[in-house]
């Protein structure tokens, strides 16, 4: 069994998308943490709503990337559309931010409320994440 840390944000109707999001990871996995939901300011595209974000400590049988195409699958059916705006608004993201223990996106550590989630769920990482 594998354990994850998966990182989630929204700025489209997000109470709803990360409500979505987590019944569709417990339909496929057992979820054993959700951290609390934090509002913050998006990130390169200014012009667009706060975001609001959360993470699930994730037990699955899933390696890295079947992991990840689920996750992409769950992203599709609540409606995210990848424009040319990387940065821009969402129904939803879902990241692996830590996989067996191991940082597994490097916006880690470039945004310090996704460690603070990450340590929410998954207190053991919290001196991996100290810089």
């Amino acid at each position: 069994m594998n354990t994850a840390v998966i990182s989630a944000g929204s700025n489209i109707n997000p109470d709803e998308n990360l409500s979505r999001a987590e019944e569709m990871l417990r339909g496929e996995m057992r979820v054993a943490a959700c951290a609390r939901r934090l509002v913050t300011k998006p990130v390169g595209f200014a012009r667009q709503p706060d975001f609001v974000n959360t993470a699930f400590l994730v037990e699955t049988p899933l390696d890295k990337t079947r992991l990840t195409a689920l996750l992409k699958g769950i992203e599709a059916s609540l409606g995210r559309v990848r424009g040319p705006e990387r940065y821009g608004p969402r129904t939803i993201d879902l990241d692996i931010a830590v996989f067996n223990g191991e940082v597994a996106d490097n916006d880690v550590y470039a945004r310090d409320f996704l460690r603070t989630l990450i340590i929410e769920v998954e207190p053991g990482m919290k001196e991996r994440l100290a810089r």
